[in-house]
């Protein structure tokens, strides 16, 4: 028996499965990505849970201390399955019994692809309580809900009612009046079928492969926290580097959160939610609740193979923790990865706390915007001043200050700390290369992002940079800022895990950085223009020098003409003729001087050498 018979024999097929088609994501993150591992932290060991609809498999393996029936409407997607959980029911709700009782249910890729489309639809009701009435007193629904009007279809280029792919047997919006539209709706929703709503958490940049869980009513209150703003900017530009987008997303959902509305515009949510029905708080097993210290966000950031890492808050305040699946083992480096010149210690980080205040790269966008040259003298003096702090007798930085830049830097009640300490350079870096790096990374996202700033236009980013280190106090200068250029290619390519080809490509395109040119990142219609608007300007400068070139040649080269016609005009006179008669005799009895004395002179010479 082959063990694709084996686990086929292993899956209850009551009707309504479809036979040829698969839901089973593409894009998979590493473990699972946060989704698993919140789903592993609220399974406490030997519950028996539902997995309602597909999910990646990895999640399976981090369930491995529960026992996990999987809920699926694709009879292909119930054979790959089968072998990593104890039963695969395939057929959609239908295929549910009537008596049976889970302690967790996980709905992760949300009610719509629970249903079949082969057998009787309840629509997203119906499913939403037909989960409901599967949870035992007690018990916990993780489910997720996408936000029709989430920051994902705000930059997309094609309208969501325009989806016709084979994915899209219907299209949710808000339009549709049975499904919630907002987390309000859910709630009341969850309400209805005699749920307990509980946290809820925010899923960045896309509901379906969330790389960033973030406590959303943390979202609405701490809205200057540097920690969201960097967690939101990276999990954004990373998740759409590679996209065509309306407008930057790492952009808008920074402004969200400034503006408390990035719960609001979250691509979807993941809610918790228990069944009150006839229970009371002695009623709920040890086996069917949910830990109480659940994390404020859960990240997965960095090269390929990241783990996830959690931020929870503790006594003293928030503070990262690594988890056991993070700390399985030493991190290694993929094979042809560069480790010269930083490497990343999670040990180094679990337990450390996370320091409150706002992102250095943030003040200083909101001097530029508002021409406060005081604001930026003051936050770039005391940056500067903080790093040579760190270094050490010889003006060298080491750890994770080495790397340090103005998006890992909080500032707070005047003094700087670390974002993140993880990542840290291999060797010791000269302090000057270390604030030139930083500064060049914030003058190329100043004048390639656009952002109005109060320098002259025709400043390139080198130049920029060198203008920062005066803000700053420092005397910087191009070599330096080359220096700094060839370190970050380095530092780039060692936390995107690329190999020596990628870094020497990386750093050639580090190097021709222009303010023409459009950020780095996804290709944003809207910076793409602003791009286009530059370019165009830089054009009309240089015609217009180029017109001014050619009039000035233009005048000189009349001048000149005027100059010659002035000499020939002169040249056949009465008095130049009488001049050059008065200047020929002097002229000839010159050279007659010059040729006595050369004469003079070859006849000495012999004599002087008989002497000597």
């Amino acid at each position: 028996m082959t063990t694709e018979t084996a686990a086929a024999d292993r899956i209850a097929l009551p009707g309504g499965e479809m036979l040829a088609w698969s839901d089973l994501p593409e894009k998979r993150l590493v473990d699972g990505g946060p989704l698993a591992a919140l789903a592993a932290r609220i399974v406490p060991a030997g519950a028996r849970v539902l997995l309602a609809g597909p999910h990646d498999p990895t999640l399976l393996d981090r369930l491995g201390h529960a026992e996990v029936t999987c809920l699926l409407r694709s009879y292909p997607d119930g054979v790959a399955l089968a072998a990593r959980s104890a039963r695969v029911m395939v057929g959609g709700p239908a295929a549910l019994p009537d008596d049976e009782r889970f302690d967790v249910v996980i709905a992760g890729a949300g009610l719509d692809p629970v249903e079949s489309v082969e057998g009787a639809r309840l629509g997203w009701g119906g499913v939403l309580a037909r989960l409901a009435d599967a949870l035992r007193p007690g018990g916990t629904l993780l489910l997720r809900m996408d936000n029709p009007i989430g920051l994902h279809r705000l930059v997309d280029t094609a309208p969501w009612y325009a989806r016709r792919d084979d994915a899209a047997w219907s299209i949710p919006g808000v339009l549709d009046a049975e499904r919630p539209a907002n987390r309000a709706q859910l709630r009341e929703r969850l309400t209805e079928v005699g749920l307990r709503p509980g946290p809820a958490f925010a899923g960045y940049p896309d509901a379906g492969a969330a790389t960033a869980l973030l406590d959303a009513d943390q979202l609405e209150w701490r809205t200057a926290s540097g920690f969201f703003d960097a967690v939101l900017h990276g999990a954004c530009a990373d998740g759409s580097a590679a996209a065509t987008v309306l407008q930057d997303p790492a952009r808008l959902a920074v402004d969200a959160l400034h503006a408390g509305q990035a719960a609001a515009l979250a691509p979807g949510w993941l809610v918790l939610a228990h069944r009150t029905n006839d229970v009371t708080p002695l009623d709920v097993t040890p086996a069917a609740a949910a830990p109480a210290d659940l994390p404020v966000a859960m990240v997965q950031t960095g090269p390929p193979g990241a783990e996830v890492l959690e931020v929870v808050d503790g006594p003293l305040g928030w503070q990262w923790r690594v988890t056991a699946a993070a700390g399985r083992g030493e991190v290694t480096a993929a094979p042809f990865a560069s480790r010269e010149a930083a490497y990343r210690d999670l040990a180094a980080l679990d337990g450390q706390p996370v320091p409150e205040g706002r992102l250095l790269r943030t003040l200083l966008l909101d001097a530029s915007l508002r021409r406060d040259l005081d604001a930026l003298r003051r936050l770039l003096h005391g940056y500067a001043q903080w790093l040579a702090g760190h270094a050490d007798s010889d003006g060298r930085l080491a750890g994770a200050v080495a790397l340090a830049g103005a998006d890992n830097t909080v500032v707070f009640d005047g003094g700087y700390a670390v974002l993140d300490p993880s990542w840290r350079a291999s060797e010791p870096l000269p302090g000057d290369v270390v604030l030139a790096r930083s500064l060049w990374r914030f003058a190329a996202t100043l004048l390639t992002g656009g952002y109005a700033h109060p320098w002259a236009s025709t400043l390139d980013v080198a130049g920029l940079t060198v203008v920062l280190g005066g803000l700053a106090g420092r005397d910087l200068d191009r070599a330096t800022v080359s220096a700094a250029v060839e370190t970050e290619a380095a530092v780039t390519a060692a936390l995107r895990g690329l190999d020596a080809e990628g870094r020497v490509t990386l750093a050639t395109e580090l190097k021709a950085v222009e303010p023409t040119d459009p950020p780095a990142g996804p290709r944003s219609y809207q910076q793409l223009r602003e791009a286009w608007l530059r370019q165009r300007e830089e054009l009309t400068r240089l015609a217009a020098l180029l017109k001014w070139t050619e009039e000035l040649l233009t005048s000189r080269e009349r001048a000149l003409r005027r100059a010659d016609a002035t000499i020939n005009l002169l040249s056949g006179s009465l008095s130049y003729r009488v001049g050059r008669l008065a200047i020929t005799p002097a002229r000839l009895a010159k050279r007659g001087a010059r040729a006595a004395k050369r004469r003079a002179r070859e006849a000495l010479t012999p004599k002087q050498e008989e002497q000597q």
